[in-house]
């Protein structure tokens, strides 16, 4: 029988993906084959998602993908940060974000859209017993305008346009494209940091707009100001419609 050396299980380990017991376990069944090893792996993929079918998956990683007046964010997870920094796996979720920027849609769109001959799901599946963890496709979003830009923002990146938390931000209008795409990344950053649930009032529910009201109240007590610190008004311009329509996808912490 072929000594199975660190630098073999390694070896396989860079060339399929899987981890370190998967290749370890394949090695020893094909006597130190490293081909017969990576095909005993992938045939070992139906069993394999499973058994991982069952298991929660609430790490993973929010891509972004734009081009000019379209733009599109998704958002696929993993059991654990560590394939989350899976080249394999961020090359997967890139290619998914320029599949939903071409076909837009919510994720059960993109997931039966082509890529590289098949569906987006079934590349998941395939990915899924190549390196072993239960992924799954959580969501996604779409913006586009007819004179204007979709900017883009990314938050922890992990690899270029994506990381831990995106957001696109959607400016119509007619004027200079580098100064309308600067200006949306600057908002997609304040939405990043303030997680805000509306874009203008109109889209504000009735019951928090009345929660919010009656801090306006005459009859709501007031507190005497103080000479040490400024006093904080909340006023209702904070729902102003500056955007046109945001969306922000952040993965679970």
């Amino acid at each position: 029988m072929a000594e199975i050396t660190a630098g073999l299980v390694k070896e396989l380990r860079e060339t399929s993906g899987a981890g370190m017991m998967d290749c370890k376990k394949a090695l020893v069944e094909n006597d130190g084959d490293l081909d017969a090893a990576v095909d005993w792996l992938r045939t070992k993929g139906p069993r394999r998602r499973r058994e991982e079918g069952g298991r929660v998956a609430a790490e993973g990683l929010v891509a972004v993908a734009t081009d000019g007046v379209k733009g599109a964010v998704v958002e696929i997870n993993s059991e654990t940060d560590f394939v989350a920094r899976n080249p394999e796996f961020q090359a997967f979720v890139g290619k998914v974000a320029s599949v939903a920027l071409t076909n837009g849609g919510d994720a059960e769109t993109v997931s039966g859209a082509q890529m590289d001959g098949k569906s987006v799901q079934d590349t998941l599946t395939s990915l899924i017993g190549t390196i072993g963890e239960n992924m799954a496709f959580r969501r996604a979003a779409s913006l586009s305008v007819g004179e204007g830009v979709v900017a883009s923002y990314v938050h922890s990146a992990a690899a270029p346009d994506m990381g831990r938390i995106g957001v696109l931000v959607a400016l119509e209008g007619s004027g200079d494209t580098a100064k309308l795409a600067d200006f949306g990344k600057q908002l997609a950053m304040h939405v990043a940091a303030a997680n805000p649930q509306w874009v203008s009032q109109d889209e504000v529910d009735g019951e928090a707009l009345s929660s919010a009201s009656g801090w306006f109240s005459p009859s709501r007590p007031r507190r005497p100001a103080s000479p040490t610190t400024s006093s904080r008004r909340w006023s209702r311009a904070a729902f102003a419609n500056t955007t046109r329509r945001s969306a922000f996808l952040t993965r679970p912490s």
